[in-house]
């Protein structure tokens, strides 16, 4: 399985297996803003740091991070979209680089 796929249940599941940091939050990030407020997306990942980075970015963002599974090889997110979604400030990939 790879990419995006809708579940009947109206999930929408994301794989990004294979991926690493920071391309499974940005990706998910990516599709969470797409989706309505309290849709859920869930997230396959095999980085490990995806454990320590997905909870954060749920957090800073406004997205309820609602289950996390260690599933052998790769870890499984389950993300509510949130209502008042809060971009960063700073946004890192976003902004032109200055020359100090």
């Amino acid at each position: 399985m790879s990419g995006e796929h809708e579940q009947e249940t109206g999930e929408i599941l994301l794989d990004v297996i294979g991926q690493q940091c920071p391309l499974p939050v940005l990706r998910a990030r990516k599709r969470l803003l797409r989706l309505n407020p309290g849709a859920l997306l869930r997230v396959f990942a095999s980085d490990p740091v995806a454990r320590i980075d997905m909870p954060h970015f749920c957090a800073e963002a406004g997205h309820e991070l609602i289950d996390v599974r260690d599933r052998g090889t790769w870890i499984e997110f389950l993300i509510r979209r949130g209502a008042d979604v809060r971009e960063p400030e700073d946004d890192l990939l976003s902004k032109p680089v200055r020359n100090i």
